[in-house]
Parts: structure tokens; C-alpha cells; sequence
């Protein structure tokens, strides 16, 4: 897996101009993409345009995905598989934004910020597409469910001196 000498130039480019938060992304970016395209050609038998009589499939273009990371939003291509399905286990499906934001949301929720303000939160967070108001009622539906189990537990189990 060789770098072409254009792709080094660019990053030659960028290491000179000093910009190192774009230097990491796209590093982060490429090196991503290219454990996808390996598991790719893994799950088909081939690599791109490689003729062999183990080949499952074809590949059929790539679908965009973003996927948010500290250093980020990464615009990925997932490979598309002519027969079946394909989707790289470095990522988990349906997953836009990690455990602290998460917790980010929840807490905002808690206290009563509204779904559109979350957003903007989210955003000033360092992900810049932020967040849809969906997600946010889906991530503190999950929330309520606890909320719930916490204020419907049993409390037998236990002798309280006062009530």
C-alpha cells in the first residue's frame, strides 16, 4: 500500500504550511478508508480490478458516510457490493457520535435545554454536522427508560429507619 507521489506532495504541503489539525484528519481520513477498502477486498476474494476464481462478488461504487471523531468529521466511502451486504466492522452501524457526547446530551436534556440548542452545543463541541433533533429524542428516550426502572424499583429489599 504505496502512496502515490502526488498524495505525498500534498502531505509534504501541508506539513510546511504548518496546518496540523487538517494534517491528522486527512491522515486519520486516508488510513481509515484504506483498512475499508482491505476488509473490502477481503470479504469479496479480490482486490479492485483483480480477475480470480475465488471472487464472491463485484463492488457496485461507494456510499457516503460521516463518521465524527475528535479529530473531526470524516467523509468515508463504504464499498457497495453488487450481491449481499457490506459494512467495515471499524465502524458500528447507526453510531453517529461517541459516548461523550452522548453523556453531553443527556446531561443538556437533564436540564431542561432544547433539542435545537443541543445542536448548536454539539456543533460548538467540534462536530460539525451536528446533531438532528431525532437522534437527540432517541438518545434521552434511553435515558427516560432509566429514569423509569430507577423510580419503579422495589425498595423491600432494604429496612429504612425513617420515611
Amino acid at each position: 500500500m504505496a502512496l502515490s507521489e502526488s498524495a505525498i506532495e500534498e502531505l509534504l504541503n501541508a506539513i510546511d504550511a504548518g496546518d496540523g489539525t487538517d494534517l491528522i484528519r486527512d491522515l486519520v481520513r486516508w488510513l481509515v478508508q484504506e483498512l475499508i477498502e482491505a476488509e473490502a477486498a477481503a470479504a469479496i476474494g479480490a482486490d479492485r480490478y483483480e480477475r480470480t476464481g475465488e471472487r464472491l462478488t463485484h463492488r457496485n461504487g461507494h456510499r457516503p458516510r460521516v463518521w465524527s471523531t475528535k479529530a473531526g468529521d470524516l467523509q468515508l466511502g463504504i464499498p457497495k457490493f453488487r450481491k449481499g451486504s457490506f459494512f467495515p466492522e471499524i465502524l458500528e452501524p447507526c453510531r453517529r457520535i461517541d459516548q461523550a457526547l452522548y453523556a453531553v446530551v443527556m446531561e443538556a436534556y437533564v436540564n431542561g435545554v432544547s433539542t435545537r440548542a443541543v445542536d448548536d452545543l454539539v456543533v460548538a463541541l467540534g462536530i460539525d454536522t451536528g446533531i438532528s433533533k431525532s437522534e437527540v429524542s432517541r438518545i434521552c428516550a434511553g435515558l427516560d427508560e432509566r429514569v423509569e426502572a430507577f423510580r419503579n424499583r422495589t425498595l423491600g429489599h432494604i429496612e429504612f429507619p425513617y420515611v
